[in-house]
This record gives structure tokens, C-alpha cells and sequence, in this order.
């Protein structure tokens, strides 16, 4: 099995698309940290997200950091990636368009990485793989 996919023997591989959610703390500094991955399967209308704070580490890249309002912003995440409700305007939208949302370029404490490709079978198992690559 490829280190880059999710493939299990004999099922068909679908193209998913991926990016990795990063903390800015401080935007002059450049500093960043993975704090999350979003995982986009157009083939089978999959989009999901999972997040994991490392508050120790994070707050020794700035003390100050309001780690309520990170989560709150991450749950804005998750919400786009639910649909639904939880999508707040975006409800109406089809995965893919939420997903184009999520990673359009923004300059706020959370920020999506750049996009990649890959090749799975389980959209939901590739993303806990890239939490734990990316993240953890």
C-alpha cells in the first residue's frame, strides 16, 4: 500500500482531494502549526474534516493565543464540512463548492494549506491517516 493512499485490495481507488488546516497566530511572523485536515471525495459525495489541538505546543508558539475562539472557528469548519444547518449559509451548497469555500485563501488565525491529491477507497479512514501524518 502507497504511503499517499488508502487502497484496500481489489476496490475501486477514487480520486479525493485534501488539505491540512493551520493555525497563523501571529500573521507578521509567519509561524504556522497543522492543527486539522479536510478531505474532499467527489465520487462519493464525502467531505470531512477532523481537528486536533496540541495546547502545549500551541501555546509555545504564543502564549496569548485565545484557544476558545480557535474552536469556535473550527467548528465553523466542521459545520461547512456537515452541511446541512450546521453550514450556516452555505447550507444550500453542494459538497464541492463548500469544499472550494474552505480552502479559498484567507488571513485569519486559521487558514487552509495548499490543496493535494490522492487516490482511496475510505475517504473517512484516508482522513484519520492524514490527521495522523499531518497532524498528530
Amino acid at each position: 500500500m502507497s504511503e499517499w493512499s488508502n487502497i484496500t485490495p481489489g476496490a475501486e481507488r477514487k480520486v479525493f482531494e485534501y488539505a491540512a488546516l493551520r493555525l497563523v497566530p501571529r500573521l507578521e511572523r509567519g509561524e504556522s502549526m497543522n492543527i486539522g485536515v479536510v478531505v474532499y471525495c467527489r465520487p462519493l459525495e464525502y467531505l470531512g474534516c477532523r481537528v486536533h489541538l496540541d495546547e502545549p505546543r500551541l501555546r509555545a508558539l504564543d502564549k496569548g493565543l485565545d484557544l476558545d475562539g480557535i474552536r469556535a472557528a473550527l467548528a465553523g469548519v466542521s459545520g461547512v464540512c456537515a452541511g446541512g444547518e450546521a453550514a450556516g449559509q452555505a447550507a444550500a451548497e453542494p459538497a464541492g463548492a463548500r469544499f472550494r469555500w474552505l480552502m479559498a485563501p484567507r488571513s485569519t488565525i486559521v487558514q487552509p494549506g495548499p490543496v493535494h491529491s490522492g487516490l482511496t477507497t475510505d475517504p473517512e479512514a484516508e482522513l484519520e491517516r492524514l490527521l495522523d501524518l499531518l497532524v498528530r
